[in-house]
């Protein structure tokens, strides 16, 4: 009785939860599929569902949706360039203060995570006229640099939970058989490092698909821009067409709904930083 009125509990805190979830969800997908001549009917589905919104979509068929691809294209650039760089930087230093034990190294990692302490909304003006003093407004390279800022210190945090974790006896026989730090690192520290680092990038990488803020403030020529900026011309416009809006949200959400079902598996193993591998 005990058990089933555990999960009884579990279940009553679930249900409530997953529809608060798949709601919208489902609201999404409606609107994407309802004609133009039905977007105000409030059919709890259309009476002729149809994909012609998605097609729209996909040929740029609506002056909004002019630069489509070419927006879709860098998000995704930018998303990768935030992946790799924050990647880059994370494994370094933590394989710096985990593996090589520099001095400091700790503090330095802790006070990286107190850089969360200010919200990142506050630190637009300053993030926007550092930008500007070195010439990078309007260009990608600002928003990218400005999301490897942010990702990074989560990025080292979780990366040196995990790497603390591994056995320090792998490094020190590598050093008998005579390797250098850089041999160490590629060799025995990032194989061993894979799946936190597939979290880690992960995450990287859906931050900055998903940012909206900084790519607003930092890019304002349509061919430079985000996707995510360029949905929110629809409603700029008197009469939003909200049934492209929902199409072209589909289509946005579904690379990152595709990286997470791949690698999800990582996530769990790496964000838990739990796994002790020899």
């Amino acid at each position: 009785m005990n058990r089933i009125w555990k999960e009884g509990r579990l279940v009553l805190v679930a249900i409530p939860l997953l529809l608060w979830t798949l709601i919208p969800i489902y609201h999404l997908l409606v609107m994407a599929i309802t004609p133009k001549s039905e977007t105000f009917a409030g059919e709890l589905w259309p009476k002729q569902p149809t994909i012609e919104n998605f097609g729209i979509v996909i040929h740029q068929g609506h002056y909004y949706l002019e630069h489509f691809w070419i927006q879709f294209a860098n998000s995704a650039f930018v998303a990768v360039m935030v992946c790799l760089l924050t990647l880059a930087i994370a494994s370094a230093a933590t394989f710096a203060i985990s593996r090589l034990r520099v001095r400091g190294g700790v503090f330095v990692s802790n006070l990286a995570l107190a850089t969360y302490l200010v919200p990142p909304a506050f630190l637009a003006i300053p993030m926007y006229k550092v930008m500007a003093n070195y010439e990078l407004l309007n260009t990608q390279w600002a928003l990218i640099l400005t999301m490897v800022t942010f990702a990074s210190p989560y990025a080292i945090w979780v990366l040196k939970q995990y790497a603390d974790k591994l056995p320090y006896e792998l490094d020190e026989a590598a050093r008998i058989d005579g390797a250098g730090p850089m041999q160490i690192f590629r060799l025995v520290y990032l194989p061993l490092m894979v799946p936190c680092l597939v979290a880690v990038g992960t995450y990287a990488l859906l931050l900055a698909w998903n940012e909206y803020l900084y790519a607003f403030l930092m890019l304002s020529s349509e061919t430079e821009t985000t996707l995510a900026v360029a949905l929110g011309q629809f409603l700029s416009g008197d009469e939003a067409p909200w049934n492209l809006l929902m199409a072209t949200g589909m289509v946005y959400a579904l690379p990152p709904a595709v990286i997470y079902y791949v690698f999800r598996r990582y996530m769990v193993s790496g964000l838990t930083a739990g796994a002790v591998k020899s």
